[in-house]
């Protein structure tokens, strides 16, 4: 019952679900700093990237940075909505 009946129901809810958790940290900045998405030549984030080239006065690149990070959540937003319409449609 579960595998025909309830996991068809909540399948939309599990793809945005998992389009907003990504979309969230992609966007996190704290706790990424903090733990483990600063190691220099390992790990960075974009989140912090904005964040370093604001520190030492870049603001050009921190702006395409950012711009970038509007165009990317639109982008999410935009799947997050074609994915929840179509599901709407075969249902």
């Amino acid at each position: 019952m579960f595998f025909t009946i309830a996991l068809p129901l909540v399948r939309p809810g599990i793809v945005t679900a998992t389009i907003l958790g990504f979309a969230h940290t992609v966007g996190e900045f704290g706790v990424v700093l903090m733990i483990g998405g600063n190691i220099p030549g390992r790990t960075r984030v974009v989140s912090v990237q904005i964040y370093d080239h604001v520190e030492v006065l870049e603001y050009a690149q921190a702006h395409w940075l950012a711009g970038g990070m509007v165009v990317f959540s639109f982008v999410i937003l935009l799947l997050l909505y074609s994915s929840r319409r179509s599901a709407a449609v075969h249902v």
